[in-house]
């Protein structure tokens, strides 16, 4: 009986053994010598697995009634695969294809060579609705995969502003925000991804023909801003007219509240199109506004005016004689037509833009005190504005022993500010002489929904109530009377304005080119509790000399517009 038990043991365990040998060989058949055989047929069998199906927060443009339209959102589509070994018909594939989506026929054939590939992609971008025309063709070796990518409904509307979403220059393989708002709120932007295994078939059966699937990780926030998206295709529109009409270098523009410092339109031109940014460079995307230091020009004379009347070194009925010139530590300091007015009060010195009248009120209140209110205004520093790379301003220049940096600093030569501390500046004219922080983004929207109001700081005092409303009146009265000899102003609105013609340094050579010229124009509406305030600028504009040329015409048009558009009640 015991010897019988033991021979059982031995047939079982020999018939184990046995059993072991042939999956180890069937193993090795399969994982080693037949290898590629059967990795073929997996291939053929596929079913696309996403591993990490990209998925972000969206950005939203908001209109004037708070209604909010998608800036940047995830598009939703297929990725379009062939196995060009199961083709019969190569050519007569490429004519069927062609006719839905384009197709790049010598990239086609080339990847029809590959035959021994089972997975080559032909485009990785089809929308639902070619994809089901694809797949209606009934062809076999072509393949649809589910996928998702950063698309942009507004295509190149505040496209600056916007920014994108590309790889990252650390990693190379890796989606994240450049430029723009996409790279400011990257990280609450950024959503956990998730792998997903789905195929056409099952999609499409699944959702009786509809493509949805709503299968969404957890996100980190979607987030909104004060842009209006109306306003700024006009802006936009606006920047195209003045850089086709006068072949601009560049020209740009930012319309602001000047109460909150919420942006509703900022670009500038040329811009692109950020669902094709092929043979577009970085200076194409880059964002001038917040980037780029310039010597703004005369439309500075205002913050000197108003820092003489704050430290009441001067009324607006204060005179002086105006010779044409003066002379500082051997420069000569002339109007920009050289000519003399004689004697002339503060409002002449604004109406026709005189540089030896702001010279003149920098001497009457003092190097240091005219150079306190004009670090008070932070035109040297960064703004906060929630774009990266900002730069700083250059306004060393008022630490000079010499006068005359003083005296041409008055009329916005030899500093250098951004254009959005720039505007900064301007909007304390017209907001009761206070500091804003400028901004784009107003609310995230958190993972469970709630909504969380971002709060930027209130920045100084920098003048009175008093002297913001004088200044405003002057400024009314430049454009009642002076620009454009009082043509262009509303009858039923009150319009505070100046314009900008700066020399262009000239880094070479030094000094300045004499025939490069930077125009700028601001203004603000209505002029004494304003809701907008619109900057613009032109860079080496040709065949124009003033601002008052290019960029009058374009101010009005925003100005109506934003009028208009907003029903604005008249204040006068």
């Amino acid at each position: 009986m015991r010897k019988t038990a033991i021979f059982r043991i031995r047939i079982i365990t020999a018939f184990v053994l046995f059993f072991a040998l042939l999956l180890v060989a069937r193993l090795y058949y399969i994982q080693i010598y037949a290898h590629d055989l059967y990795e073929a047929k997996a291939e053929q069998q596929y079913i696309h697995t996403v591993s990490d199906l990209y998925n972000r927060g969206s950005i939203y443009f908001t209109t004037k009634d708070g209604d909010r339209v998608s800036a940047a959102t995830i598009q939703t589509g297929y990725v379009l695969a062939m196995n060009a070994s199961l083709i019969d018909n190569i050519e007569e594939t490429y004519k069927r294809l062609n006719e839905i989506i384009p197709v790049d026929r010598e990239r086609f054939f080339e990847l029809a060579e590959r035959k021994l590939k089972p997975y080559q992609e032909i485009s990785q971008k089809v929308s639902n609705e070619d994809a089901l025309k694809i797949e209606d063709l009934d062809i076999e070796g072509l393949q649809l995969y589910r996928t998702q990518w950063r698309y942009y409904p507004g295509q190149d509307l505040a496209a600056r502003t916007v920014g994108f979403v590309g790889f990252s220059e650390e990693s190379g393989d890796e989606l994240t925000g450049r430029f723009g708002l996409e790279q400011y709120y990257d990280e609450i932007l950024s959503r956990n991804a998730e792998e997903m295994s789905v195929d056409f078939f099952a999609e499409i059966f699944t959702n009786l023909g509809g493509i949805v699937f709503d299968n969404t990780p957890a996100r980190s926030g979607d987030v909104v801003t004060s842009i209006e998206p109306t306003v700024a295709r006009m802006l936009d529109n606006e920047l195209e007219k003045v850089q086709a009409k006068y072949n601009s270098t560049l020209t740009g523009g930012i319309i602001i509240n000047p109460q909150n410092g919420e942006i509703y339109a900022m670009n500038a031109v040329p811009t692109f199109d950020l669902n094709n940014r092929a043979g577009k460079t970085i200076q194409d995307f880059r964002n001038p506004l917040v980037q780029d230091a310039l010597e703004m020009g005369s439309i500075i004379k205002p913050l000197t005016v108003a820092s003489g009347l704050d430290a009441k070194a001067i009324t607006p009925q204060s005179t002086y004689y105006d010779a044409g010139s003066i002379e500082l530590n051997t420069f000569k300091i002339s109007n920009y037509d050289g000519r003399g007015r004689g004697t002339v009060d503060m409002q002449q010195v604004l109406n026709q833009s005189l540089n030896t009248g702001v010279a003149h009120i920098v001497k009457t209140m003092g190097n240091k005190n005219f150079a306190d209110y004009f670090r008070a205004l932070r035109l040297g520093s960064e703004t906060g504005i929630d774009i990266p790379f900002e730069a700083h301003g250059n306004i060393e220049n008022l630490k000079s022993p010499r006068d005359v940096e003083y005296a041409t600093a008055s009329f916005g030569q030899g500093i250098a500010l951004t254009p959005i501390a720039t505007v900064r500046a301007l909007s304390a004219l017209g907001n009761g002489g206070r500091l804003v922080t400028p901004h784009i983004a107003t609310h995230v929207v958190t993972q469970n929904g709630s909504e969380q109001k971002i709060q930027y700081p209130d920045g100084a005092q920098v003048f009175s109530p008093e002297t913001s409303e004088e200044i405003s009146r002057m400024l009314v009265k430049v454009v009642d009377e002076a620009l454009r000899g009082g043509k262009v102003k509303l009858d039923n609105y009150t319009v505070g304005a100046k314009t900008g013609t700066a020399q262009i340094a000239d880094p070479v050579n030094g000094g300045y080119y004499k025939d490069r010229f930077l125009h700028s124009f601001f203004g603000y509406f209505p002029a004494y509790e304003p809701k907008f305030l619109v900057f613009l600028y032109t860079v080496e504009p040709k065949g124009v000399n003033y601002a008052s040329e290019t960029l009058t015409d374009p101010f009005m048009e925003i100005t109506k517009f934003i009028v208009n558009y907003y029903n604005l009640p008249p204040d006068r």
